[in-house]
């Protein structure tokens, strides 16, 4: 649902325009030196981009899934390393929390997410567990007014930068399905944290990867997201479901700025005495990708 066209419009055109004017041109510094520039955060943060969908009671914009996309169609214009810092923050990293949380942990985390203070990230996939889910093995057991946290989690984004991770965990041992997990908020600076190698990866400069591994680390009770057992894994599915229509969202983004470098690459590139752009194979090849971006804005929304 789209609240207020001229509101979003004008949301849309300022990360048009940032993303034209201050992240394409640094997209081969970030790609030489595999981090953001500082002052691209600052600037991240003074557009209230790492706020998108959170609430606005908690310090962020509110947007709703539909102005989401309309607004990730701009980001994934550009370098996936700039989407992907904010990208946790507005989803997978702060959901769980706007979602299932409880008004004290929404009140504690929100804020500062919203912010840009600190950057969330999210702990499910682990090394035997990627598409089936509901067989991770990290535990979290109960002692007392704490719970034990462990295991390894793996490829989990942001998490060189993360200050908060949703993490998934099973407080049941017994239940070996998904009735058995949990979902716990876990500050990145809690003892028995600690995180792999960067993971080395293909056209993704900037964005970042690695292992998070627990070892007998202590939360309290009040981590618990939700303050209830053996929710996490449907808190976790909730989660994902919106960060897939994100994802795709981008994705089409990309494919966008794709299509329009190859199309000025046509006009200016000649041969036989001329423009590519003018030789009709060129122009259907184009004319399809127009269409097929078209068909995947059309699914997204």
């Amino acid at each position: 649902m789209i609240r207020d066209k001229d509101v979003l419009n004008q949301i849309t055109d300022t990360i048009r325009q940032f993303v034209n004017n201050q992240l394409i041109p640094m997209e081969h510094w970030v790609a030489e030196n595999d981090r953001l520039p500082d002052d691209i955060i600052s600037q991240m943060r003074e557009l209230g981009l790492f706020g998108l969908t959170i609430p606005e009671e908690y310090g962020g914009l509110g947007v709703t899934m539909e102005e989401e996309v309309t607004l990730a169609f701009e980001l994934g214009r550009t370098s996936p390393a700039f989407r992907s810092l904010i990208g946790t923050n507005n989803g997978i990293g702060s959901s769980g929390l706007v979602i299932d949380g409880t008004e004290a942990q929404k009140q504690k985390y929100l804020p500062r997410l919203a912010s840009g203070e600190i950057i969330g990230s999210f702990c499910l996939t682990e090394p035997d567990s990627g598409s089936d889910a509901a067989s991770l093995k990290t535990t979290a057991i109960k002692d007392g007014d704490t719970y034990i946290i462990n295991g390894t989690k793996r490829y989990i984004t942001n998490a060189p930068e993360a200050g908060v991770f949703t993490v998934m965990a099973r407080t049941d041992p017994q239940n070996k399905r998904s009735g058995g997990i949990s979902a716990f908020i876990v500050e990145s600076d809690t003892p028995g944290i600690t995180l792999g190698k960067i993971d080395k990866k293909m056209g993704q400069k900037g964005a970042h990867t690695c292992d998070v591994i627990f070892d007998n680390c202590v939360v309290p009770a009040d981590a618990l997201i939700g303050g209830v057992e053996g929710v996490g894994f449907k808190t976790a599915m909730k989660v994902l479901d919106k960060g897939r229509l994100h994802i795709a969202a981008a994705s089409t983004g990309a494919a966008t700025r794709m299509l329009d470098d190859a199309l000025h690459y046509a006009v200016e590139r000649k041969q036989f005495g001329q423009p590519i752009a003018n030789f009709q194979l060129i122009q259907a090849m184009l004319a399809d990708s127009k269409a097929e971006i078209y068909a995947a804005k059309s699914m997204v929304l």
